[in-house]
């Protein structure tokens, strides 16, 4: 039993390094795509370094998609483990009395941007290798934001972001808070890290979501 506990744990602690990794390169990738609206020459030399600096396309982008793949990894895992755990259902289950609805469904919205991150790989990881390494073309620094533009322009994708958006709020609401208390964080900065997360999860995807929409409807 108390190895089946310490593997719990160690998954958990795995889940929640990986998940503070992730909220710090959505930090990074948010920043740079807000200059898209500030200022597309900026835009463009940043996105033209990001997509051709060695270090970031062999080192940084793998460490990048490990760690999405290792988080939603143990998500499923531990979701799967505390089903098999409980054994047999409550003859009455009173939800919210128990624990708040984004608590008890981090595997619905986890799903679910999973499911996004297809569509935005596709829309952006995907197209730029074929670029790159697929079509062999050459080198274009100012091709990045004419791109990104273009991919807002479909009412139906932009939504798809903007929803999903809100799902990635509703996830960090309460993953990024709980990510410090599977670390052991308690002492007298808990309640202005737990302040600090409730702040990020709701800037950081309502930042993306106007990105989208700026785009929208400011085509070239």
């Amino acid at each position: 039993m108390s190895k089946i506990i310490q593997s719990s744990i160690a998954r958990k602690v795995v889940m929640a390094l990986s998940g503070l990794f992730l909220v710090l390169f959505l930090a990074l990738h948010f920043t740079i795509n807000f200059t898209s609206v500030i200022s597309p020459e900026t835009f463009n030399e940043l996105s033209h370094f990001m997509g051709y600096n060695v270090i970031v396309q062999f080192i940084m982008q793998p460490i990048l998609i490990a760690g999405v793949v290792i988080h939603f990894v143990m998500g499923f895992v531990l979701e799967i483990q505390n089903n098999r755990a409980r054994g047999v259902k409550y003859v009455q289950f009173k939800g919210g009395a128990n624990a708040p609805w984004v608590s008890r469904n981090m595997i619905i919205s986890g799903a679910v941007i999973l499911a996004f991150l297809g569509l935005h790989f596709y829309d952006f990881w995907i197209h730029e290798m074929a670029y790159k390494y697929v079509e062999s073309n050459p080198e274009d620094p100012t091709r990045y934001y004419a791109e990104t533009v273009e991919k807002f322009a479909p009412f139906w994708r932009t939504l798809i972001y903007v929803i999903s958006f809100g799902l990635l709020s509703l996830h960090l609401w309460h993953g990024f808070a709980s990510s410090f208390q599977t670390m052991g964080v308690n002492n007298k900065y808990t309640p202005s890290i737990v302040n600090f997360t409730k702040i990020y999860a709701v800037a950081i995807p309502l930042g993306f979501a106007f990105i989208a929409i700026y785009h929208h409807f400011n085509p070239i």
